[in-house]
């Protein structure tokens, strides 16, 4: 997915800049970069790879070589960033949190108008590029940003670093969030409100779907208003979102344990003890603990010394491997018990299926699996929370191909609906693939209560197949205007 964070002040802001971007590490595994601006020294950058090493380990050495009151710093799991620009609408800096579906067909259409690419990015163009240039179409920020919005397919939210401040705009439909923040003589940005407390910023607001605004060090200035939709990811909630952070001033972890205790207080599995797949599987296990009444042990715990996240290795196996290493099994806890643990979601089965080993090698008569969310079968258009390349890589559609004999059956639906028959075998049938005593997600009604939000304001795209398309929004949103 990705974060950031920028921040405006009357005073040198590299340390803001460097820990809360720091914040957002668990976002992003593959680049990151930080950019400040002076008036005499003019824009420093500097990118580092992250995949073999933590942003503060590769950043911190640098330090003092960034200038300036003003600064954005991104954690990315896609391109290099951020991008620096010399163009009509002056100098400045760009960072996104973006899946752009149809880069290749934006790229074509840019080259086509004698436009060029200097980035590279997976062998492919750097899609905060391309975000840069559509910005540089624009009469104005303002109106580059709306081009941004009108021709993306997928999602893009930013932070524009000027020479007098920080552009922030939000992904059109608010898929991904920006936050506010404030303390005296600064203001700042970021993807996640858990950068704030520790560096002194209280949390002001939360930027609005496809509101565009302008932090200085003397406050928020809007320049454009919220569109009049909203379709804020879900996913936020259930996995990639920091326990402490707060979206649309709802806090993650309140949603996970609430969900936990919405499936412990319905569910009559009988079993001797609760743990928590760490870290996104333990708010939900926790509620389920509290909700189901059965004590919570910490029966599986992650080495963090050495393994505080996930790399990403290119080789499968050894990712594999990497996911199994980090975890630990408690057998004093596990031995001749019966345990319901607790995940945050199911992908495609692998870790699982490891963790599932690992529990019966520890000596446990049964294993229960609770998951957080409903069955993951649509493939996420708008949000690039995993590396999958095909919808066939989730495992409930490597399952409903066996089943109908084709890869998007016209029944589909069927399988994401809680309680149709079909569903039904489709959950039965992961619970024996991974060697299961059974296995139990959440409904969508469940998770949206949890969430506390109308369904219309949540994209809900992975789990049933209900999203929108921000270009046809903003398409719709401006008809009128054409």
């Amino acid at each position: 997915m990705g974060g950031f964070f920028g921040a405006a002040s009357k005073n040198p802001c590299i340390n803001d800049i460097f820990y809360g971007t720091d914040y957002n590490s668990h976002l992003g595994t593959k680049r990151a970069g930080i950019v400040t601006f002076d008036l005499q020294a003019g824009f420093t950058r500097s990118i580092h790879n992250i995949e073999r090493n933590y942003f503060r380990a590769k950043f911190e050495d640098e330090l003092d070589s960034f200038v300036g009151n003003s600064g954005v710093g991104v954690i990315s799991d896609t391109d290099p960033q951020p991008i620096v620009v010399n163009s009509h609408l002056g100098r400045y800096a760009v960072v996104t949190v973006a899946k752009i579906n149809n880069i290749r067909e934006i790229a074509d259409e840019l080259l086509e108008k004698r436009m060029h690419f200097s980035e590279r990015s997976a062998n492919t163009v750097n899609p905060t590029e391309v975000v840069a240039l559509l910005i540089n179409m624009g009469d104005s920020f303002v109106e580059g940003i709306n081009l941004v919005y009108s021709k993306i397919k997928g999602s893009c939210s930013m932070l524009i670093l000027t020479e007098n401040g920080i552009i922030a705009a939000r992904d059109y439909l608010g898929r991904t969030p920006i936050v506010i923040g404030r303390k005296e003589g600064a203001y700042a940005a970021t993807s996640e409100t858990t950068a704030f407390p520790n560096l002194g910023y209280e949390r002001l607001r939360d930027i609005g779907p496809g509101e565009i605004v302008e932090i200085t060090a003397d406050g928020v200035t809007q320049l454009q208003k919220p569109a009049r939709r909203e379709q804020i990811c879900s996913f936020l909630w259930v996995y990639y979102g920091f326990p402490a952070s707060d979206y649309n001033d709802i806090n993650a972890e309140l949603v996970r344990e609430t969900a936990g205790k919405t499936m412990g207080e319905k569910d009559d599995t009988e079993a001797d003890c609760v743990c928590g797949i760490p870290d996104s599987g333990v708010g939900f296990a926790l509620g389920y603990s509290e909700g189901r009444g059965i004590p919570y042990h910490r029966a599986v715990l992650k080495y963090t010394p050495t393994w505080p996240r996930s790399f990403t290795p290119g080789n499968q196996s050894r990712r594999a491997l990497v996911a199994k290493m980090k975890l630990i099994p408690n057998r004093a806890l596990l031995k001749d018990q019966r345990v319901v643990f607790c995940d945050d979601s199911i992908v495609r089965g692998t870790q699982l299926c490891d963790n599932v080993s690992t529990f019966y090698e520890g000596g446990c008569k049964e294993v229960h699996a609770r998951i957080s969310c409903p069955p993951l079968v649509y493939g996420c258009k708008y949000i690039g929370f995993t590396s999958s390349k095909s919808d066939l890589e989730l495992i409930t559609r490597r399952i409903i191909k066996d089943f109908e004999g084709c890869e998007t059956p016209d029944n589909l639906d069927r399988y994401a609906t809680t309680g149709t028959p079909e569903y039904q075998r489709m959950v039965d049938e992961i619970a024996r693939r991974l060697g299961l005593t059974t296995l139990k997600f959440s409904t969508l009604e469940d998770l949206i209560a949890s969430i506390g939000l109308p369904k219309e304001r949540i994209c809900t795209y992975c789990f049933d197949g209900c999203g929108s398309c921000p270009a046809a929004a903003f398409a719709s949103d401006h008809a009128d205007a054409k």
